[in-house]
């Protein structure tokens, strides 16, 4: 079983480029089904997320050639509205095939999604908008079936504006007869993304970045090229490892706008951040002021950030707290964090820090994809060393973390250890 060890080895200094973003990459993929010529992607991050959605896409009959962080797809030969159940298990944003086969074939048989148990995130949302476009829907046995003789625009509410079920409405309604309002949508920069691609192949969608979308219906979508935009979340990762040891990167690729929250509440900490063009750099003072964090849909302070920050906050001075409004199940990495020494109260959904910790390398474990990348933020910063497991969880988000971080500095690798 493969672990991360890493020991502190002072403030971490120099560049890193930011690799295109997991969660714009995966509803892309899964929208290549809803295209007829070739597709090229760019900048796609090599991630185990990517591997599996790209075999539910073998599986449906699509042709995919990869060269390093580019893939050329072929749709041509989509000839299977059933998924793996295999591959599907292992990962919720699988899940996003269903509405671009209900679109092209017209029928979608998928099983219930996989992924980080990090709380409950129905599907119902996505169902619902199935239905209102003409769908009809019928689950036995964990798996889903959406049939439909021909989907049809309406206007659909979303009672949350889920990401998963904004995107999956979306690339269902782009090929449906008359137009689509989708209400309280998402309006995180993946759905921006996913947009501006679906439009490349000739979709006609509006609104994208708001809270209402309007999707005209097409015949049908062609094929283009596109380059996937950098992940916010691995930015705001390094971010917070600049600030939490002290040091000086230059975090590159990145779109700062989409940065805002992140940047807001690190200069709150003390932290000293100056943008350039598609830079950002960060500068940390060894001197953390406590903050409060309240995780929202976008704009808002995300959900994906709030383990990194959890884990800065143990080296502020005074009381820090974290409100986590999106998932129920989002702190088992404060159990882990306390392992080391971290001083963390959790009630329901508020978590109460208490800085400035000792910190002690111990071993732990990555609970899910974020409080892997958490535990290796605390480790930089902890006396001796951390041995951290169930990495299979970070490398479904991160591409290539611990070369990244060792090329500022840090003293982490990657070892096979025995059961």
């Amino acid at each position: 079983m493969e672990k991360i060890l890493v020991r502190p080895n002072g403030p971490l200094k120099g560049s890193v480029r930011i690799s295109g973003a997991k969660n714009a990459a995966l509803p892309i993929l899964a929208a290549t089904i809803l295209g007829t010529e070739k597709i090229v992607l760019e900048d796609v991050p090599e991630l185990k997320d990517v591997e599996i959605i790209t075999e539910v896409l073998r599986g449906l009959g699509l042709k995919i050639e990869k060269d390093k962080n580019t893939l050329i797809i072929d749709p041509s030969g989509l000839n299977s509205y059933e998924t793996d159940y295999e591959l599907m298990s292992k990962m919720r944003a699988s899940f996003l095939v269903m509405g671009p086969l209900l679109a092209r074939l017209s029928k979608a048989y998928n099983s219930l999604p996989g992924g980080c148990n990090i709380g409950t995130r129905p599907i119902d949302l996505h169902l619902k908008g199935f239905n209102a476009l003409g769908a009809e829907i019928t689950m036995t046995h964990g798996e889903i079936k959406a049939e439909a003789d021909e989907l049809v625009g309406e206007r659909i509410y979303l009672d949350f504006p889920s990401v998963g079920a904004t995107e999956n409405i979306m690339m269902a309604a782009v090929l449906a007869k008359g137009e689509t309002t989708l209400e309280n949508c998402a309006m995180e920069p993946e759905i921006v993304d996913l947009a501006n691609f679906l439009n490349k192949m000739g979709a006609k969608v509006t609104g994208a970045g708001t809270s209402t979308i309007r999707i005209r219906g097409v015949e049908k979508l062609t094929g283009c090229t596109h380059q996937i935009i950098p992940d916010r979340i691995e930015a705001g990762t390094f971010m917070v490892a600049a600030a939490i040891t002290g040091g000086d990167i230059l975090i590159d690729n990145v779109i700062t706008s989409h940065l805002k929250p992140v940047i807001a509440k690190l200069e709150e900490a003390g932290v000293s951040i100056s943008t350039d063009g598609s830079a950002v750099r960060v500068i940390g003072n060894g001197k953390l002021k406590p903050i409060e964090i309240k995780t929202l849909p976008h704009p808002g302070f995300p959900t994906d950030l709030q383990a990194q920050f959890m884990a800065l906050l143990t080296q502020a001075e005074g009381q820090s707290s974290v409100i986590e409004t999106v998932f129920e199940n989002r702190f088992m990495h404060a159990e882990e964090l306390k392992k080391m020494g971290a001083n963390i109260k959790v009630i329901d959904r508020e978590a109460l820090i208490t800085g400035r910790s000792k910190l002690y390398g111990s071993k732990v474990r990555a609970t899910d994809l974020r409080a892997g990348a958490a535990l290796i933020l605390a480790a930089l910063v902890s006396e001796g060393e951390t041995e951290i497991s169930d990495i299979y969880h970070i490398d479904r988000g991160y591409e290539k973390i611990e070369d990244k971080f060792k090329s500022l500095g840090s003293d982490i690798e990657r070892i096979e250890r025995k059961m």
